[in-house]
């Protein structure tokens, strides 16, 4: 009895005390943590993500059940694309208090959306817009996300006859993988990764994302294995301590497009261009130039098979007499590329750029372009209207000197994440792809696909159409060291006399042209003080490959 009264009294003296140490104790923390907070979203706008998402938990740790915290830590996994953690701190979120953030219905839905649960995104994303403005609703595109799940409801219902697999870890690692290329023999593959094994070590971006740099890397196909060797980093000037980005290699692997952007020679984004030199190593890149570079942002380009075109993706708003007559393109879209075209008009010369126009472009943001072998089927991504969900894959084709409508090509090519920079080989059967997708070995990953079957690609079965084969030599001149450097090289179908191409040689002397197999031509070439040039030749096909037939040309002074 004495000892509980003795207790009593000095809960009675000390708790005062003890109290006001903890209640300024708390006072401390959450002065602390508010501070953290604003750090955290200073550094989220920063695009410093991983210390946002350590400053949260921090705070998160003091107050275990704060939604909002929760709602934030789950809005930096989402801008971090780690969406299956996103959506389960949201979730969470959303369990304590719904209404502990105004966007955690619509970061939900996103979370839902991209992770392939159509109902619940759809579900999220009309509490959504129910709560919010017309304003935000714009803001947020919260229609076009709507629409999207309905798109991709409807896709994965009906599949395309496609086979999609991961490339594997000889091109894949567990850091960002992206951009494929390939040339038009299928044997080189270029592709982008940013694994610190690059150029720039363990050094990273702290002006952009704080992650690791872009380095080119490639690979040889071994026919012995039917696979590819494992990739490593490009040999020559190439690659350097900032970003360096293929996103192309010319059909005949001579040239190798880059974006680069930097501080020094590609301020806002520019396209160079890297020609590969005798010993096999690659050349330092050089700007591409006006017309194509431009102020504003230029991150893409490919050229076709005969060379005598490039098509690029700028953002430029320029050209505008030709934009203002098309009359339905919208000109109020700010940040978005657009595909453009340009042909040469001499060794080193360019012409004016054309826009592709609005049936192919849209106000959204197209790139990641690829011109097939056959010079008149184009691929590139966007994320406009009437896709999946972030970047879809779209094909248009040029037909009667127009290009066609783009077609969506489809799920289990597009997904609800992004997907880019489609390529595909000669023969029409394997395409590789970028995608974000889940299941992957690390951020985005190069896939395989097998479209061989894909009747969107292929209307007729393969074995049955006939097949592109590749015709390529060198022209020299039988009285001169000198290779025949910019000379035309025409191609003409023998039966109809009809043109089937022309070509320009390199200053190499080489040519590079890609034809219909299984059919005779006649070759020309015409150099004035020179014996014309006209031999008649039998293109074959090869149903395991693509065929190559290399095919010199000597012109012989003319005496008379």
């Amino acid at each position: 009895m004495i000892r509980t009264i003795l207790t009593l009294l000095a809960i009675f003296f000390i708790s005062p005390t003890a109290f006001s140490q903890d209640k300024d104790q708390n006072l401390i923390n959450q002065a602390a943590d508010k501070v953290k907070l604003e750090q955290a979203k200073q550094e989220f706008y920063k695009g410093d993500y991983v210390k946002a998402l350590n400053l949260y938990k921090e705070v998160l740790n003091n107050q275990p059940n704060n939604a909002s915290v929760m709602f934030h830590i789950g809005e930096v996994y989402f801008a971090m694309k780690l969406y299956e953690d996103a959506q389960e701190t949201l979730e969470k979120a959303n369990s304590i208090d719904p209404k502990a953030h105004e966007d955690l219905p619509y970061y939900l839905g996103r979370s839902y959306h991209v992770n392939g649960d159509m109902d619940k995104a759809l579900e999220f994303y009309t509490n959504f817009k129910s709560a919010v403005s017309e304003g935000k609703q714009k803001e947020y595109e919260i229609n076009k996300l709507i629409a999207e799940c309905n798109t991709a409801k409807e896709m994965m219902k009906s599949p395309g006859n496609v086979i999609v697999s991961n490339a594997g870890d000889m091109i894949n690692s567990s850091y960002d993988d992206k951009a494929p290329c390939i040339t038009a023999d299928g044997k080189t593959f270029v592709f982008t990764s940013r694994r610190p094994q690059g150029k720039s070590g363990q050094k990273v971006d702290k002006e952009g994302d704080f992650k690791y740099f872009d380095d080119i890397y490639i690979c040889s196909w071994d026919p012995s294995k039917s696979t590819w060797s494992e990739a490593d980093l490009i040999k020559g000037s190439v690659n350097t301590e900032a970003h360096d980005a293929c996103v192309s290699i010319s059909p005949d692997g001579k040239q190798i497009f880059i974006y680069k952007n930097n501080e020094t020679d590609a301020r806002g984004g520019e396209i160079f261009v890297s020609k590969v030199q005798s010993s096999g190593k690659w050349g330092a890149p050089k700007n591409i130039g006006k017309p194509v570079s431009t102020s504003y942002v230029e991150n893409g380009a490919c050229l076709s098979p005969d060379g005598n075109t490039l098509y690029f993706v700028s953002e430029t708003p320029r050209f505008k007499k030709q934009m203002d007559k098309e009359k339905d393109h919208n000109q109020s879209k700010t940040g978005g590329g657009d595909i453009w075209m340009v042909k040469k008009i001499s060794k080193s010369e360019w012409g004016i750029p054309e826009n592709l126009g609005p049936l192919v472009n849209s106000p959204f943001d197209e790139g990641g372009i690829f011109l097939h072998p056959d010079g008149k089927t184009l691929f590139f991504a966007s994320d406009r209207e009437g896709g999946m969900g972030g970047y879809d894959i779209y094909m248009t084709r040029l037909e009667n000197g127009k290009w066609s409508k783009p077609v969506n090509l489809g799920y289990p090519i597009n997904s609800t994440r992004d997907d880019k920079c489609f390529i595909l080989t000669t023969d029409n059967k394997t395409a590789y792809f970028d995608s974000d997708r889940a299941g992957g070995l690390g951020e985005r990953d190069v896939y395989r696909a097998d479209v061989s079957g894909f009747a969107l690609i292929n209307p007729a079965k393969t074995e049955e159409g006939p097949k592109l084969s590749i015709l390529k030599g060198t022209v020299y001149y039988s009285d001169s060291a000198n290779l025949a450097e910019g000379v035309k090289v025409t191609i003409k179908e023998k039966e109809s006399g009809a043109e089937a191409g022309t070509t320009t040689t390199g200053s190499d002397g080489t040519y590079f042209i890609t034809l219909m197999g299984d059919k005779k031509y006649i070759i020309e070439v015409e150099v004035k003080g020179y014996v014309k040039v006209a031999e008649e030749f039998m293109l074959p096909s090869d149903k395991k490959e693509t065929f190559t037939l290399v095919k010199h040309i000597i012109l012989n002074k003319d005496k008379k």
